[in-house]
C-alpha cells in the first residue's frame, strides 16, 4: 500500500535532554542521505553521526540515528529513529527541514500504529493494548495492557473465530456437495463443536467486567451529612487540598475527583455534596448527583459523625464502608467498641488516626474485584458487544439445528457466517474501516 513517508517528536524533550524523531516510509533512506546520514545503513546498528540542513548545508546537531529495515520494523515499513539532544531550538529546524522533501509530512495522531495494523504487524486488540499501557497508571493497568498488546485478548478470538469457520466449512460443502458421502444431519453433527466456543465465550462474558473496570479504574463515593468531614477525609487520602473544608455546611456542592493508586490498581475517590433536607435549589442539584453516583459506584465510604454512634445499630450494606469520624471527641472504649464491628472504621481525620486499617481493607477489596489473574480478559465495551453478537447468531444457528431435515441450509449457514464476521471485527479482519479513526485518534501524535 503507497503511503506518504511520514515523520513525528515521538519523546519529546526527556529528562536526559534527548529528543527521538522517527519516520517511517519508502523514502526513509532517501531522506538519510540529504540530511547528511553516513553509509551503510545497517539494521538496528545505533551510530553516531552529524545531521545537516541539506539547503544550507549549516549543522543541525550531532546525534545517535538507529535504521530498522522493513517490514521488520513497529510499522513493517522502513522506520529510522533520530536520537538529537531536546534542544526546542534542534528539534524545531529538523522538523521544519523534513517537512521541506517531497511525499514527506508529520504524522497525524496514531498513524505510526495505525501502519503497523494496515500491515499486519498488530491486531486490534493488540493496538488497544498498546494504547492502554501508554495510558497505565498503575502496575495492574500496565500488567493487563502488556498481556493484551503481546496478542493474548487477539489470539483468543482468533482461535473461535477459526474453529466457527472451519465448522462452517462443513456446512457449506453440505451444500454445494449434497450428492457426496457427507453426514447426515450435518448441523447437529457440527453443533457440538459450535456449543463449545459458546459455552467458552459464555464464560468469558461473565467477568464481572473486571478488565474493564481495570482501565477505568474502581470507583469510591464518599457520603455523608454536612460537616461530617468527607471533603477532609478526600484531601488526606489525596495528600493534598483538593476540597475546600469549611465548617459552613453545603460548601461541596458537585462532585470532586481523586485519582489514587491502592496496591497497583486504579481508584477514583469522589467527594460529594452533604446529604440534608433543607438544601437550597444548588445544593439540592448537588445532593442528587451524589447520590446518583453513589449508586453507580462500587464501593461507598458513608461518614458519620463518632458521636451519634448507636451500639445497637451495625447495619453496613452490602456496598458500602461505614467510617465513624471525629473519633478523637468519643471515649476510648467506644472507640473500640465501633471498630468491633464488622464494616465500621473508627477514624479521626483531624488526627489523621486510623486511616490504616481501612485503606487494608480497600486494598484488599479492590484486588478481589478487579485481579484478572493471567489469562486475556476484555478490556472493551466494543469487545463485549461483538462477542454477544456472536452468540446471538450461534442461537439462531441452533434453532435450524433443532429443525431437523426441515432446516435451511443456505440460512444457516449464513447465521454461522455471520458469528465468525463478529469475532473477525473485535480483531480487524473484517470489516473495521467505520472504527479504525475512533481507535487511532486515541493516540498521541509519534505513536
Amino acid at each position: 500500500m503507497a503511503h506518504d513517508t511520514i515523520f513525528a517528536l515521538s519523546s519529546g524533550q526527556a529528562r536526559a535532554g534527548v529528543a527521538v524523531i522517527r519516520i517511517s516510509g519508502v523514502m526513509v533512506i532517501p531522506i538519510l542521505k540529504k540530511i547528511g546520514v553516513k553509509e551503510p545503513f545497517s539494521p538496528r546498528e545505533m551510530k553516531l553521526t552529524t545531521i545537516h540542513n541539506p539547503d544550507s548545508d549549516e549543522l543541525i546537531d550531532r546525534a545517535m540515528v538507529v535504521f530498522f529495515e522493513g517490514p521488520k520494523s513497529f510499522t513493517g515499513e522502513d522506520v529510522a529513529e533520530l536520537h538529537v539532544h531536546g534542544s526546542p531550538a534542534v528539534v524545531k529546524e529538523l522538523l521544519t527541514v523534513l517537512a521541506t522533501f517531497e511525499n514527506c509530512r508529520p504524522a497525524e495522531a496514531g498513524e505510526f500504529t495505525r501502519r503497523a495494523f494496515e500491515n499486519g504487524k498488530m491486531d486490534l486488540t493488540e493496538v488497544e493494548g498498546l494504547a492502554d499501557l501508554i495510558d497505565a497508571e498503575t502496575s495492574a493497568q500496565k500488567a493487563q495492557a502488556l498481556r493484551q498488546m503481546s496478542g493474548a485478548l487477539g489470539d483468543l478470538y482468533e482461535n473461535w473465530r477459526s474453529r466457527l469457520i472451519g465448522r462452517l466449512a462443513y456446512v457449506e460443502a453440505d451444500i454445494d456437495f449434497s450428492e457426496d458421502d457427507l453426514p447426515e444431519g450435518i448441523l447437529a453433527h457440527v453443533w457440538p463443536d459450535l456449543e463449545k466456543v459458546a459455552a467458552e465465550i459464555r464464560a468469558h462474558l461473565a467477568d464481572g467486567h473486571r478488565g474493564e473496570r481495570l482501565r477505568d479504574g474502581y470507583r469510591i463515593v464518599i457520603l455523608g451529612r454536612p460537616n461530617v468531614g468527607k471533603s477532609s477525609l478526600l484531601n488526606l487520602l489525596a495528600r493534598r487540598d483538593v476540597a475546600i473544608v469549611s465548617e459552613e455546611a453545603g460548601t461541596t456542592r458537585d462532585v470532586l475527583e481523586v485519582h489514587l493508586n491502592l496496591g497497583g490498581y486504579p481508584v477514583t475517590l469522589m467527594d460529594t455534596a452533604g446529604l440534608r433536607e433543607d438544601a437550597g435549589a444548588v445544593e439540592a442539584e448537588g445532593i442528587r448527583r451524589a447520590l446518583a453516583q453513589a449508586s453507580a459506584a462500587e464501593l461507598t465510604l458513608r461518614v458519620r459523625d463518632a458521636r451519634d454512634f448507636d451500639p445497637t445499630d451495625h447495619e453496613v450494606g452490602p456496598r458500602e464502608v461505614i467510617l465513624w469520624n471525629k473519633t478523637d471527641l468519643i471515649p476510648e472504649e467506644l472507640r473500640e467498641k465501633i471498630a468491633e464491628i464488622e464494616g465500621y472504621y473508627p477514624i479521626s481525620v483531624a488526627e489523621e488516626w486510623g486511616l490504616g486499617p481501612l485503606l487494608r481493607h480497600l486494598e484488599v477489596r479492590v484486588a478481589d474485584e478487579l485481579s484478572t489473574g493471567e489469562g486475556a480478559v476484555l478490556t472493551r465495551l466494543r469487545h463485549r458487544k461483538g462477542l454477544e453478537l456472536c452468540l446471538q447468531h450461534l442461537d439462531l444457528f441452533a434453532g435450524f439445528k433443532d429443525a431437523g431435515v426441515a432446516a435451511d441450509l443456505e440460512l444457516a449457514a449464513e447465521e454461522l457466517r455471520l458469528a465468525a464476521r463478529a469475532l473477525g471485527q473485535i480483531t480487524g479482519r473484517v470489516d473495521v474501516e467505520d472504527i479504525l479513526d475512533v481507535i487511532f485518534h486515541e493516540f498521541c501524535i509519534g505513536k
